[in-house]
């Protein structure tokens, strides 16, 4: 059985807290193996580590650090199908979606390529009579970033590659559910060429995070995960003086106009809906219907769509989705499922009972689509995470638009219409972080930025793209003048430009 430690300085170290939790394959359940929770002296001891590494990765040319990523671009690359398999055996999502997983944290690493150009500076040749002015953008030091089981491949590359490449050492707790692959990407950062030390992975439960939120080296969190947990960090954080980028749930809307394509938009929804079991902060797991008659040929049409959805184990290349993550996840959607029907909602395709031949022991959960739900109901106002979709009959363009908007979270949200002008209006009008136009899931390509308003969202800037540049670096102006030419005498006033 395997045990998994820390990656500390370059080498894994075992636990020494002798505190461990168990690892599960979610197609069978099975346990694969533990994983050693750490002590703060552990943390301490990646957080010593990082800081030493820093300075001489801080001060190798901008270039060179590109290099090593364009090195681990290409092993990551050369390891594809191993990785996506050891991703989708410990979380449960198939491997296809797998790939999908490390392909997205691959496209911003790919962006890390152009950091030279990302971070250079400005310049402003006599600002004042004999004067020079330029900035520069410094790395802060030693950061640290908090990651989800739900993308245990994306996340972590998404917070490391920016902070990396920029300077920075970077220390990784990944979820304890599914930590191999972070421990294998930390392997091939290593074999890259990059330093012992700038990326560490320390695994770990609360106690972990807290060393890491309270420590004064660590100068910048990045974390994604549930909105009680992303505030409680971004408050913490924060109060210590740290900067922080929180992410956290999400309840995303898909509008549907009567003069939508409703196959299109059929087909769209049940990929957003329920792919990856719908364990994805982007899911759409609210269909907003304008006009009786639209929400009537939409649940016509979805009804036979959801009852024909594929459930089958991680390796099942035909699959439209596996299991959930564990069986604590599992229990906890089949909860809401219920409630859904004990608040009145109607429940149309019930996937509680399902049970995949010869994984009777696995964590699945075949399809539910909820229809007459209502704003005031638990199932609507709160983020299930699981595959379940509800619908949600709006009267008017207007009563469709106030969903969204009104609803505690932000993160993404999207329209389906074939009418320019709805949709351009919904884009400027829409209180939420991330828009689609016809496309499900509004996911930014990664030389954007990614991030939700509201409470999915804690903290000014986002991640990947510009954001996250800008997140890792500080910027220090330098304002020049050299001595020839310049007049004697003390001068009492502010300078200015006069």
């Amino acid at each position: 059985m395997r045990e998994v430690g820390h990656f500390i300085g370059g080498k894994h170290v075992a636990g020494t807290s002798g505190r461990t939790t168990e690892i599960f394959q979610p197609m069978d359940g099975t346990v694969q193996g533990t994983v050693a929770l750490a002590t703060p002296a552990e943390v301490r001891a990646a957080v010593e580590n990082a800081k030493a590494a820093q300075p001489a990765w801080a001060a190798t040319n901008p270039q060179r650090r590109v290099r090593v990523m364009r090195k681990f671009l290409e092993l990551v690359e050369a390891e594809y199908d191993s990785l996506a398999e050891l991703l989708a055996r410990e979380h449960g999502k198939t491997i296809p979606d797998a790939k999908g997983d490390i392909q997205r944290g691959l496209e911003v690493v790919e962006v890390c390529l152009g950091a030279a150009h990302m971070l250079k500076g400005e310049f402003s040749d006599s600002a004042g009579t004999g004067i020079d002015v330029y900035s520069m953008r410094q790395p802060l030091g030693v950061v640290a970033g908090i990651t989800p089981f739900n993308f245990p491949a994306m996340i972590p590359l998404w917070k490391a590659g920016p902070a990396i490449v920029s300077g920075n050492a970077f220390i990784l707790k990944p979820s304890e559910r599914d930590p191999g692959v972070p421990m294998r990407l930390a392997e091939l950062f290593i074999e890259a060429g990059l330093p012992a030390g700038i990326f560490n992975v320390v695994n770990g439960d609360k106690e972990a995070v807290d060393t890491l939120l309270d420590d004064p080296d660590i100068k910048a969190v990045g974390f994604v995960g549930s909105t009680p947990i992303a505030q409680y960090i971004y408050s913490r954080a924060t109060a210590n003086g740290k900067r922080a980028q929180c992410f956290g749930g999400a309840k995303n809307h898909m509008i549907i106009m009567p003069d939508a394509d409703m196959d299109q938009t059929v087909d769209a929804l049940i990929g957003a809906g329920y792919g990856s079991a719908g364990e994805r902060c982007m899911a759409i797991s609210v269909a907003v219907p304008v006009g009786k008659e639209t929400a009537d040929r939409l649940v016509a049409k979805l009804i036979p769509r959801v009852e024909a959805l594929k459930v089958g184990p991680s390796t099942d290349l035909t699959a439209d989705y596996g299991p959930v993550v564990t069986k604590q996840a599992l229990e906890r959607i089949q909860g809401y499922v219920d409630l859904g029907v004990k608040e009145g909602a109607n429940l149309v395709v019930d996937g509680r009972g399902f049970k995949m031949q010869g994984y009777e022991n696995g964590y699945y959960m075949g399809g539910c689509l909820f229809d007459n739900v209502t704003p005031d109901m638990r199932i609507y106002k709160e983020e299930i995470f699981g595959p379940v979709l509800g619908i949600v009959r709006a009267d008017s363009y207007e009563d469709a638009l106030r969903l969204p908007n009104e609803h505690e979270y932000g993160n993404g949200v999207a329209i389906f219409t074939r009418d320019g002008d709805a949709a351009r209006d919904f884009a400027s009008r829409v209180q939420v972080g991330m828009v689609g136009i016809n496309v499900p899931i509004p996911v930014p390509i990664a030389y954007y930025t990614f991030g939700g308003w509201k409470g999915s969202g804690f903290g000014d800037l986002n991640q990947h793209g510009p954001d996250a540049f800008r997140f890792y670096t500080k910027t220090k102006t330098v304002t020049s003048r050299w001595p020839s030419g310049v007049k004697d005498g003390a001068e009492f006033v502010i300078p200015t430009m006069n």
